[in-house]
């Protein structure tokens, strides 16, 4: 797009035009106009234009292939840990005493608070599961640059581990039958309630421990690219590259003509 009223151009009244830029490489002028589509326009230094294209090619479903099994990977070892998880969480979890009184079922400590302790040590064991696996799938995939398929699994997994731990206490835990344990230890007798969560966020604690230590873990040693030279910097000259043809300098021109006649007469007399 040319200002309003600019003047032609004398260089180009001859239909002079420029030559085309090089391809993108580091010793392209930053100053000229991209080339035709047809150019690699935007590939990093030393990156093969054919290769590139033949990347591009590759069918969605082969790229995504290797993120797949990263992912899926990650999930499988998520719910193996959430196997270990619910079986802690029985181990741990501080059981309810409850007491036969004829035909009443009463606490034995009313003013206890092992429901909360229990939700407590679920959240306690998912803090600590979601960190150690966000650990292991940085390390495991620090090499290859992690990628969303790690973040993806983490989060997807962590969430299918902690309700597979909750399923998984209750299931090992004291029945949830009060009526027959009552009749079981019988009149006075002493047993322990299922264990439950109460506060049902609780399996969110696994999958937010592990976002917040992937991205930490990520900024601080995660793999770095190199940046590329800023635009400014140009590199070698290339002969032609974005630059107008060069024309031949026009001889100078004699002015003699134009002096005053006094002037003239001065200098022959002299």
């Amino acid at each position: 797009m040319t200002v309003p009223n600019t003047p032609p151009d004398p260089a180009r009244a001859d239909g002079v035009t420029d030559a085309v830029p090089a391809p993108y490489a580091a010793d392209r002028d930053p100053y000229a106009a991209p080339g035709p589509a047809s150019e690699p326009y935007g590939l990093p230094p030393g990156v093969d234009p054919t290769v590139a294209k033949g990347r591009s090619a590759e069918p969605v479903a082969q790229r995504l292939l290797p993120e797949l099994r990263v992912g899926a990977a990650t999930v499988l070892a998520c719910l193996v840990l959430g196997v270990v998880m619910g079986a802690l969480w029985v181990w741990l979890a501080p059981k309810v005493p409850l007491v036969v009184d004829g035909n009443k079922i009463l606490y034995a400590d009313p003013e206890g608070e092992q429901r909360a302790g229990a939700d407590s040590v679920f959240v306690l064991l998912g803090l600590g599961a979601g960190l150690l696996t966000a650990l292991g799938a940085f390390l495991f995939t620090r090499r290859r640059g992690g990628g969303i398929s790690v973040a993806v699994g983490l989060a997807v997994g962590g969430l299918l581990a902690s309700v597979g731990a909750w399923g998984l206490g209750r299931w090992l835990g004291p029945s949830s039958d009060l009526v027959a344990q009552a009749r079981r230890v019988g009149n006075g007798g002493h047993f322990s309630a299922d264990i439950d969560l109460g506060a049902y966020g609780a399996v969110l604690a696994w999958p937010m421990a592990a976002m917040v230590l992937l991205l930490a873990l990520s900024a601080a040693f995660g793999k770095r690219e190199e940046d590329p030279p800023p635009y400014w910097v140009p590199g070698p000259p290339v002969p032609g590259a974005g630059l107008p043809a060069a024309q031949p300098a026009a001889p100078p021109e004699d002015r003699r003509e134009d002096r005053p006649q006094e002037w003239r007469e001065d200098r022959r007399e002299g």
